[in-house]
């Protein structure tokens, strides 16, 4: 049965949004041509017909007198632009949130995935998530950090995410599965085609498996001015191929983060825009919490990978919340009680590096 969030005080108080424009568009994609002629005695064969997938859905909302510089939302592996909507408690999520602050917001559903899942290849045995659809339920809840599991098999969420049976099935309900393999190197065409569309140029804010579209976005992009990373992970870091790092590995190995070598001309590409990556609460190698424990290797990674842009000239931050005061968030940090805190941390980041304009 579907339960409907509950709208959370704070956005039940919000002044109305004023919005110059919205809407929604597709970015890239192709067609596989079936042999054979189109016949309407036939009509539902393949014959003479093509395949149309590999695009990503775009939606899209301007403020009035809106910033320059827009901000494209990557969303991460078994998710769609869901993540950055309303949270499972109706609070109000960063799409708005930053278009009240004044930006320009692209939310993206990657190449089949969401209402982008329109594929010109099978799915594969190998697709995540396809071949079980009972894996959205306890393994990512766990693996995400959101909360445990108590004695009689009842979900407790961590500090800062919302409680109750009505958050925990409209957190469940927010997965997706690929309608056709994952294609990172697809994804980031795609998303590069996006960025090259901004006049001025745009931010990427990723999250999670998004992480390394982002990477990949940039190299591929000029128009990429920055990339705000929330907990990047689950697919590859980007390093120089000549300079490859350490992999800490997860009790489970293969949860462990995980890095991809490039020529060193498109690693320093990375080293030319600001970049600041944000990492929650409950992350510990070791930790007999397999989703700790994987998190504690992403962001080993993570600190590995801003060293290497750093090295490099660049300009690369890696925020540890509760080192800075911030406890209790899990993979989930944006849409979570505090998320007000969280994104003025990323607002005072655009300030300082000029991408408030």
């Amino acid at each position: 049965m579907y339960m409907l969030p509950v709208m959370s005080a704070e956005a039940a108080v919000q002044k109305p949004l004023t919005i110059a424009e919205q809407g929604s568009f597709t970015v890239g994609g192709t067609y596989k041509q079936h042999p054979g002629t189109f016949s309407q005695e036939n009509f539902i064969a393949e014959d003479g017909q093509r395949a149309y997938g590999d695009f990503a859905y775009v939606e899209y909302q301007k403020p009035v007198k809106a910033k320059r510089m827009p901000l494209v939302f990557q969303h991460g592996g078994a998710q769609s632009k869901r993540t950055w909507e309303s949270g499972p408690d109706g609070r109000e999520g960063f799409n708005t949130m930053f278009v009240r602050a004044g930006y320009s917001v692209y939310l993206v559903d990657q190449p089949r995935s969401g209402e982008s899942n329109l594929s010109t290849e099978a799915v594969t045995p190998d697709t995540p998530w396809a071949s079980n659809p009972m894996y959205g339920d306890k393994t990512l809840y766990v693996l995400s950090r959101v909360g445990h599991y108590d004695e009689a098999g009842n979900p407790v969420p961590n500090a800062q995410f919302p409680a109750g049976e009505k958050n925990y099935q409209a957190f469940q309900q927010s997965w997706t599965i690929g309608s056709g393999p994952l294609d990172n190197d697809l994804n980031a065409d795609v998303l590069a085609k996006l960025a090259d569309q901004q006049k001025d140029g745009a931010v990427l804010v990723t999250h999670s498996m998004g992480g390394t579209i982002g990477w990949r976005t940039a190299i591929r992009s000029d128009k990429v001015k920055g990339i705000i990373a929330y907990e990047p992970g689950g697919t590859p870091f980007i390093f120089p191929e000549t300079e490859m790092p350490k992999i800490t590995e997860a009790r489970f190995k293969a949860l462990s983060a995980s890095a991809m070598g490039v020529p060193m001309e498109d690693f320093l590409k990375l080293t030319r825009i600001p970049i600041i990556l944000y990492y929650g609460d409950y992350i510990k190698i070791g930790s007999e919490n397999v989703g700790e424990d994987k998190w504690g290797t992403e962001y080993a990674m993570a600190q590995q990978f801003v060293a290497a842009i750093n090295r490099h000239g660049g300009d690369a931050t890696l925020v540890h919340l509760p080192e800075i005061g911030i406890k209790g968030n899990s993979h989930f940090l944006m849409q979570e009680k505090n998320n007000a805190e969280i994104l003025k941390l990323a607002l005072n980041w655009l300030k300082k590096k000029g991408l408030d304009k």
